[in-house]
């Protein structure tokens, strides 16, 4: 019997670590699916269509290193307004989903519209200024010279994409639990995430 926790939420809210620490608590798989736009997004960078690559789409594909980037992460979000893009990659997550021994997917829809059935839904968000001073602090450590009003810009730029696309837009599920981190250290958001699994779960 498949066990699905959907985490949702902005760039750089925290979702992130708290997929990954929630799926290792539970001993579930886990699935970034924003990598997937970004595999779709680096492939576009080195001149494939976005339909093209999102058809074509191999797991291996999600091991690139340089998905990590900036200029990935760009790509990624306009090709993730494309809905040819997002229909062609739908069966991958939903495949990943349904595997028995439980998952945990981390996105902008998962709870939404890859997985609206699934057993947990959290929306994790913070403000634009705290997922701006967490982003630029993780660009500067990987030594990227950029400057906080640019970080913020970006981050209020691609929640506006997000937010307003026609396909699949960023909003929470009607029976998600909010999680906001602003204020939480990321030991805290770990562990609220895991105590609403918990208490599904039994």
């Amino acid at each position: 019997m498949s066990f699905v926790v959907a985490i949702d939420g902005p760039a750089a809210a925290g979702k992130g670590t708290i997929s990954k620490a929630v799926a290792a608590h539970f001993g579930f798989a886990h699935l970034d699916t924003g990598l997937l736009y970004r595999a779709v997004g680096a492939k576009v960078i080195a001149g494939e269509a976005p339909i093209v690559a999102a058809r074509a789409l191999d797991p291996v594909d999600l091991e690139n290193d340089d998905l990590r980037t900036s200029a990935v992460a760009q790509a990624a979000s306009e090709v993730a307004v494309v809905p040819a893009v997002r229909e062609a990659l739908v069966a991958f997550q939903r495949a990943f989903a349904a595997r028995a021994n439980g998952a945990v997917l981390d996105g902008r829809d998962i709870g939404t519209v890859i997985c609206p059935d699934a057993d947990v839904k959290l929306f994790v968000t913070a403000s634009p200024e705290c997922r701006a001073e967490r982003r630029l602090q993780e660009l500067v450590g990987k030594g990227t010279e950029t400057t906080y009003d640019t970080v913020l810009a970006d981050v209020k730029e691609r929640d506006a994409r997000d937010q307003n696309r026609a396909a699949a837009p960023l909003v929470p599920a009607d029976d998600a639990i909010l999680l906001d981190t602003s204020d939480l250290t990321a030991d805290q958001a770990i562990a609220a995430a895991i105590a609403h699994v918990a208490a599904v779960r039994g």
